[in-house]
C-alpha cells in the first residue's frame, strides 16, 4: 500500500518515478541570497514559464498533476539547502520581496506549496547563474506566483520567506485500520509514504508528525470501501 500525504490522503498502487527538470542559465547577474534551513529567512527567487508539460505533471515530490491536485500555479521547486531530500515537500510558504527596488511590489506576498527539486547546474558559479547550487537558498516560481511580487523583468529576486505553522516538512506518518493498531510508515520519497500491511475492507485513519514536533490525527479518512488511486481529505485533527 502506499500513500502520497498532502492536505489530502491518495492510496497509490504505484506512483512515477521522482524527477526534476529545473536546470537554470544565468539570465540576471543578481546573485542567490543565502538562507538558514527552512522555516523562516532569506533567499533568493527566480521564475519559470510552464511551457513543458512536466513542469505541471510530476515532480520530485510526486504529487501529480499539480491543476488536478488543486495547486495550481501556487507552486515552487526548492534548491538542495531548501529541499532536504525531499522532507520539505508539501510545505506551504509565505513569501515577499525583501526590499523595495524598481522591480519589486511593495506590500505583497504570495503563498506557495513546496511541489518540486530546483537540480544544481554546476556549469556555471552559484553567483553566476547557478541560482539552485549549494550553498544557496534559492526557490524557483511559476511566473503566474512570481509576478504577485516583483516584475518578470527583474528575473532574480532578493526575498524573505516563512513556513507554515505546522512546522513546514512532515517527518513520520501512521496509518490505523479499524482492526490494527496505530502503524509507522516508511517514505519512499518527498510526501510518499507506503507500509505493507494488508489493510483492506478497514476504514483508515492516519497520524502525522511534523518537524516542529507538532501530531495531528485524522480519523476515518478512507472508508472501508476504500480503493487505490482514490483521495481522501482528511476532517477530524487533533493536537
Amino acid at each position: 500500500m502506499l500513500l502520497q500525504l498532502l492536505v489530502t490522503f491518495t492510496l497509490c498502487t504505484t506512483l512515477p518515478l521522482a524527477h526534476s527538470h529545473y536546470n537554470w542559465s544565468p539570465s540576471s547577474s543578481s546573485a542567490a541570497v543565502a538562507s538558514p534551513p527552512i522555516g523562516g529567512g532569506r533567499h533568493g527567487a527566480t521564475y519559470y514559464a510552464a511551457v513543458d508539460p512536466r513542469d505541471v505533471v510530476g515532480g520530485a515530490c510526486g504529487y501529480g498533476d499539480l491543476e488536478r491536485s488543486g495547486y495550481g500555479k501556487s507552486t515552487a521547486g526548492l534548491s538542495t539547502v531548501l529541499f532536504e531530500k525531499g522532507q520539505i515537500c508539501g510545505a506551504v510558504l509565505k513569501s515577499g520581496v525583501l526590499r523595495n527596488s524598481g522591480w519589486c511590489i511593495p506590500g505583497t506576498s504570495v503563498i506557495v506549496t513546496a511541489t518540486n527539486f530546483c537540480a544544481p547546474n554546476y556549469g556555471f558559479e552559484p553567483d553566476g547563474g547557478g541560482h539552485c547550487n549549494p550553498p544557496n537558498a534559492h526557490f524557483v516560481l511559476p511566473i503566474e506566483a512570481f509576478e504577485k511580487i516583483a516584475i518578470w523583468k527583474a528575473s532574480n529576486m532578493p526575498v524573505q520567506y516563512r513556513s507554515n505553522v505546522a512546522g513546514a516538512s512532515i517527518v513520520a506518518a501512521k496509518v490505523k485500520g479499524s482492526r490494527t493498531g496505530w502503524l509507522p510508515m516508511g517514505r519512499i520519497w518527498g510526501q510518499n509514504w507506503h507500509i505493507s500491511a494488508d489493510l483492506k475492507n478497514q476504514p483508515l485513519s492516519f497520524e502525522i508528525t511534523s518537524s516542529a514536533g507538532v501530531t495531528l490525527t485524522s480519523y476515518n479518512v478512507a472508508p472501508k470501501n476504500w480503493n487505490f488511486g482514490q483521495t481522501y481529505q482528511g476532517k477530524q485533527f487533533e493536537s
